[in-house]
């Protein structure tokens, strides 16, 4: 299965998300994690993730007579090859974006289903901004992005932080550059 149908599906890409960071769960705290996704759904999807590389056993242990397995996600196989993505088709790239449009709202919907979720007060947003951009400033703009992010998409799960969804999106809004700006 290519990379990018692994996360083409919403659940699949959610699982994911909620490995970044370094963290190491077993299928049963992803499915508390994924509240509205019944249980063997999350664990069919695993085990799809497992198969493929996506996600690595990180240790085993006996859980009332079972065997509780702890993943991890894979070195080399958690995201898609650049290669690969580039030879997208125009429906795949539609694919792709449903699903990870699937995964925000779904993980949005978690967020505000929760006891403790205060979007008055919480750190979030939504904005969206029309911004007109010659290809300097365009490259110029991603370069401060990723200098803004990247550094932080290392950054370990442990005490004293949260797991936030950050998902910028970008994409020509109109072809080409246009010549009606308004009168100085």
């Amino acid at each position: 299965m290519r990379t990018l149908d692994l996360f083409a599906h919403p659940v699949r890409l959610r699982i994911v998300h909620a490995l970044r960071g370094g963290r190491v769960l077993p299928t049963s705290r992803l499915a508390e994690l994924i509240t509205d996704v019944s249980k063997a759904t999350v664990y069919r999807h695993v085990d799809v993730l497992a198969a493929a590389g996506v996600l690595e056993v990180a240790g085993e242990r006996r859980v009332r007579g079972a065997v509780e397995r702890r993943y991890r996600l894979g070195r080399d196989r958690a995201s898609v090859d650049p290669a690969e993505a580039a030879a997208l088709s125009p429906d795949d790239h539609r694919a792709a974006f449903t699903a990870a449009l699937a995964a925000l709202a779904a993980e949005f919907d978690a967020y505000l289903d929760r006891d403790d979720s205060d979007p008055s007060s919480d750190p979030l947003g939504y904005r969206q901004h029309a911004v007109w951009l010659n290809p300097g400033e365009l490259t110029a703009l991603l370069a401060d992005l990723r200098a803004a992010i990247v550094p932080h998409l290392a950054n370990t799960s442990e005490p004293g932080r949260s797991r936030y969804l950050l998902s910028p999106i970008l994409f020509p809004a109109e072809s080409g550059p246009h010549d009606d700006a308004p009168p100085e």
